[in-house]
């Protein structure tokens, strides 16, 4: 993403311009609308025209608009991002009030502009417009007949490719057509790899499995490339890393980047942070579960009582439409990090996000215990009821 101009008042009301350069900045834009807010961006119009004699045609022209966003939808596969809203400046071929859907689009400028820019949107504009943060990890789960090539970004884990083979059994005496369907979805998964994986950006390739199929596609894809002369796949070797995961389905990935061997060389990578982070959540929920919370109550019970270390909280909560949970949020955030705090915002659409979200999308590792806090919140139910 590229910064163009950033105009903020005191109050933080302002607007800023940017550029997004590649897909996943469709989804740092996605984050950084609300309803509400105000979007100027280049769109094409239909618009009626009548000649002299009459006659009624149609032009599509490109215009630019402002419009005050009332709908936002993100299609995360395609990183289409599509906005509608009414029109709130004088246009000659829109009237005002009249509705549209802008279309962003990468290498696209567009100006958004707030009532209140808070700490959270300003950090996301921060990191999508650090050219540290690229999709620099990519991975194939896999088991036999089934793989999944996906590009780990630092805010998506997206599938680029499913692979589905079916591999009949190994028969007594007759191996040959379990061998050649197996050759068959091995060499099927190479492609995609090759596909779907950009090497100069891809720092690390993992390649997960449960048993031997991970070694067993390794050894095949490395003696084709021997044989085939494929210089890409040979002269990145060195970035294809083994480890273990219980199946070839997505949700397994997580196992793969909480493998030691992998943490250490993905250090530098924010996905594996949050991965680290999430599991070190879930060993205190099991070892010393008084310094383990989760649930708003109880983390901003917590957050009270200056106990947090570190703050798990998904950034689908910062989407919310309501202006004032919204900004619960936010202050919860802005205050953990005033304690000396660490705050990981993860992203809805990573598997330790999505994880995340089954405890309610926000939870907390303590410094030192605190009470428990269920009876309060037996409490507060009964009292609601």
């Amino acid at each position: 993403m590229k910064l163009v101009r950033k105009d903020l008042e005191k109050d933080n009301a302002g607007q800023v311009t940017l550029i997004p350069e590649e897909p996943e900045d469709m989804w740092h834009t996605y984050n950084l609308l609300q309803v509400g807010d105000s979007l100027r961006a280049s769109t094409i119009r239909k618009v009626q025209t009548e000649s002299s004699t009459g006659s009624v045609g149609s032009n599509r022209i490109r215009t630019t608009l402002t419009l005050c966003v009332e709908t936002i939808d993100f299609d995360s596969q395609a990183c289409q991002l599509r906005v509608k809203g009414t029109n709130i400046q004088e246009n000659e071929y829109v009237k005002m009030g009249a509705y549209h859907t802008i279309e962003l689009e990468p290498n696209r400028q567009f100006t958004l502009a707030k009532k209140q820019w808070d700490s959270v949107v300003l950090e996301r504009i921060e990191q999508a417009c650090d050219p540290a943060w690229s999709a620099d990890v990519a991975a194939v789960v896999m088991q036999e007949g089934l793989a999944h090539v996906c590009l780990v970004t630092p805010s998506m884990t997206l599938t680029r490719a499913k692979v589905e083979v079916n591999i009949p059994r190994k028969r007594k005496g007759n191996c040959s057509q379990h061998d050649r369907a197996l050759e068959r979805f091995y060499e099927q998964v190479v492609q995609a790899i090759q596909r779907h994986i950009n090497f100069e950006v891809v720092k690390c390739v993992l390649v997960a499995s449960p048993g031997f199929v991970r070694e067993q596609f390794c050894d095949y894809m490395f003696q084709q490339a021997v044989k085939t002369d494929n210089k890409l796949l040979l002269e990145n070797r060195s970035k294809f890393l083994q480890v273990h995961s219980s199946s070839g389905h997505k949700y397994a990935l997580k196992e793969a980047l909480c493998d030691p061997a992998v943490t250490s060389r993905l250090s530098d990578t924010k996905a594996a942070g949050e991965v680290k982070a999430l599991d070190d959540f879930y060993k205190m929920l099991q070892h010393e579960p008084d310094r383990a919370f989760y649930g708003l109550k109880h983390v901003e019970k917590a957050n009270e009582a200056m106990a947090i270390d570190t703050l798990l909280i998904s950034d689908e909560l910062f989407r919310h439409q309501d202006v004032a949970t919204r900004a619960r949020y936010v202050k919860l955030v802005d205050s953990v990090r005033e304690n000396m705090g660490t705050v990981r915002i993860f992203s809805s659409l990573h598997v330790s996000g999505e994880q995340l979200g089954q405890l309610t999308g926000v939870a907390a590792i303590l410094r030192f215990p605190v009470a428990d806090l269920s009876d309060q919140e037996d409490e507060s139910s009964s009292e609601e009821d």
